[in-house]
């Protein structure tokens, strides 16, 4: 091997290392800082340009939310959520040439309580999010995953959704037109270019923020027993993001809010996809990983991040300082083979590293589902639905089978069909 270049004397052919344009792909003058994908090399300019115009292009190519709509932000401390935080706040600043139209709040879900945090851990973690939620002038609400214990049983039931809007093109722009016209007539003085200013009023008013209601020793405790009495740590995660549902839910509805944004990403949405399908809820993957959410009836769940991949995210908040706050959850420092849940983590997570179109391969799959809602006469509760609804699908098939397939007697003769 140590005489190659002597016998071959320079004729071996040398592989040229690709090397990435220096110069952004976008405005093609300025220097790239990162790199998105393969070719896609961005100055910091650009890039923020880029990342803005997605999530208003969601908003905008779905439209959900309607002017004036109180939309409640799930903000978990994540660099998603944080980021889909920081994307509202720069749509409803004086400064965009598009401004967003709705009444924003913010809700944040501690679960220390079910993860082993003491309560000195929550305090600190809740200080670090208040400061955060302060800074927006947003009304915000610091839920304890304690509450679910005294949450009413009508929360598991869909609510009425008459109010809701149909989502067209010809209804948004008569809901836009009718809300300037009715401040005209409130305000003669009004104009499109002051509706900002009104609506970001209507969110910086001195209103109580903070913690719902104070928790107790003995409700952490109840909420520790029935996480003990869970044996595994897939079903844990699955009970903690059913209760944590739950409470969104039930604050959206008590506060008034018709939306709720949440922060997943495409990354989250397609690690969220197997492992439905590996836990069994193959039937509600539409409504569970789609932009929009419309199974409780009068609010509805919105996923304006869904185009993002967790690189991106962490790209924006690294360059723009983007504050998030880490809070340990149940499967922190935990091995990937402790949760399905954890295990398909990992397995996307280093397949994406691979191979860079893996999660966008995953979610282009959802475009071939259709979303059906249920009629069932009686409430069950969404995850016992989707259960229900799989397991009649499965019945159908058999039974389709069993009518083609010739019987088979038990001594092997074959009968007539």
């Amino acid at each position: 091997m140590c005489q190659v270049d002597e016998e071959y004397n320079g004729q071996l052919e040398h592989r040229v290392t690709p090397r990435v344009s220096k110069k952004c792909v976008k405005c093609k003058e300025n220097t790239a800082v990162l790199i998105i994908r393969a070719g896609d090399a961005f100055c910091r300019g650009c890039f923020k340009e880029y990342f803005i115009h997605k999530f208003r292009a969601m908003l905008g190519k779905n439209r959900v939310i309607f002017p004036g709509e109180k939309v409640l932000l799930a903000v978990s401390g994540g660099p998603a959520s944080s980021s889909m935080l920081s994307q509202v706040q720069e749509g409803l600043s004086r400064d965009a040439p598009k401004k967003l139209r709705f009444v924003p709040g913010i809700i944040y879900i501690d679960e220390g309580g079910a993860s082993g945090q003491s309560m000195e851990e929550r305090e600190r973690a809740v200080a670090q999010l208040e400061s955060v939620f302060r800074a927006t002038n947003y009304h915000y609400h610091i839920v304890h995953l304690e509450q679910v214990l005294s949450l009413p049983s009508s929360v598991l039931e869909a609510g009425s959704s008459a109010t809701e809007k149909p989502q067209t093109g010809s209804s948004y722009k008569a809901a836009v037109d009718q809300f300037i016209q009715t401040k005209k007539n409130q305000h003669p003085d009004f104009s499109v270019e002051n509706a900002q200013s009104h609506l970001s009023s209507l969110s910086m008013q001195k209103v109580e923020n903070g913690v719902t209601s104070p928790i107790t020793p003995e409700h952490t405790q109840a909420l520790q027993r029935l996480f003990a009495s869970v044996r595994t740590l897939t079903a844990k995660e699955d009970l903690l993001y059913t209760l944590r549902q739950h409470l969104i839910l039930h604050t959206a509805r008590t506060q008034g809010y018709t939306k709720v944004m949440m922060g997943d990403s495409c990354s989250r949405l397609a690690i969220k996809l197997l492992s439905n399908i590996s836990l069994g809820r193959g039937a509600s993957l539409a409504t569970d990983t789609g932009f929009s959410d419309p199974r409780y009836g009068d609010v509805v769940i919105v996923r304006p991040m869904r185009d993002y991949s967790s690189k991106e995210i962490a790209y924006y908040n690294r360059m723009f300082d983007i504050p998030s706050v880490f809070i340990p959850g149940l499967d922190t420092k935990a091995q990937d083979k402790a949760s399905i849940q954890h295990l398909t983590e990992s397995f996307v997570t280093k397949l994406q590293t691979d191979f860079p179109s893996t999660v966008k391969a995953f979610l282009l799959t959802l475009k071939n589902t259709k979303r059906k809602m249920p009629r069932v006469p009686v409430h069950l509760c969404e995850r016992a639905l989707g259960m229900l609804q799989g397991c009649m699908r499965i019945a159908d098939v058999a039974r389709a089978i069993n009518c083609k397939t010739p019987k088979i007697a038990l001594h092997g003769d074959r009968t007539d069909s």
